[in-house]
């Protein structure tokens, strides 16, 4: 795909912010979707791109952002209990133009064909994380699973990027992926955040990623070398 506008949900935050940043070195038009109180963060972009203030699961906010996009870049969210995550990605999967590209990010406690090996310590983190987070009505993973069911169920040109733990810093370059958690090339579980919104805006431009859910890790980690070596 020549993707010529795109439009990035959730552009305020961290990642959101270098995906914008990516998409402008590659020559995209951008349309951002962020919270009206988190528009400030964008302050740095807004001579370049189109923001667009509102709910990112606010439907008719979504429809008018996606019109005529050749891609749609979606960080989805868990936040709190009014299914944040699942209403981002259906009004996307509803409303975006036939045949664009979708890229959505996740961690990757999300499973596409439960082939996924986690170890007890990412268990019981995942399952404490999710308790809480619902016992304070922050967080509802539950959701963002969810809302990745039926992003796998839809026959639209879909990618989910599951992310790694993150770390700032300067960048590494594209990262590597897998197919599945648990795969030795993955072993050392971390990625720059900048190299986390790289992968997700070249994959607009990957149709060998399509329809698949890869888990990604910085591809100058320990376990990255290793594999390359190997291979």
């Amino acid at each position: 795909m020549n993707a010529k506008k795109v439009c990035i949900i959730g552009a305020s935050g961290k990642l959101g912010q270098y995906m914008v940043q990516h998409a402008l070195d590659r020559g995209y038009e951008v349309i951002g979707v962020c919270r009206e109180r988190s528009v400030i963060k964008l302050d740095a972009f807004k001579e370049r791109i189109t923001i667009m203030p509102g709910a990112t699961n606010d439907r008719d906010v979504i429809k008018q952002a996606v019109e005529d996009c050749d891609g749609v870049l979606t960080v989805l969210v868990p936040w709190g209990m009014k299914q944040y995550s699942s209403g981002t990605a259906q009004a996307v999967l509803d409303y975006a133009s036939p045949g664009a590209r979708l890229i959505f990010s996740c961690g990757w406690h999300i499973t596409m064909d439960g082939q996924d090996a986690y170890s007890q310590s990412f268990k019981r983190f995942e399952k404490i994380a999710g308790w809480f987070g619902r016992l304070i009505r922050v967080v509802d993973i539950d959701d963002q699973v969810e809302a990745c069911r039926r992003v796998f169920a839809s026959d639209t040109r879909w990618t989910v990027v599951r992310g790694s733990d993150l770390e700032e810093g300067g960048s590494h370059g594209l990262p590597v992926w897998s197919r599945h958690v648990g795969d030795p090339i993955l072993e050392s579980n971390i990625t720059r955040r900048v190299d986390y919104a790289l992968f997700m805006v070249a994959a607009l431009e990957n149709d060998e990623l399509i329809h698949e859910a890869p888990a990604i890790v910085g591809c100058q980690t320990p376990s990255a070398l290793a594999h390359k070596t190997v291979s």
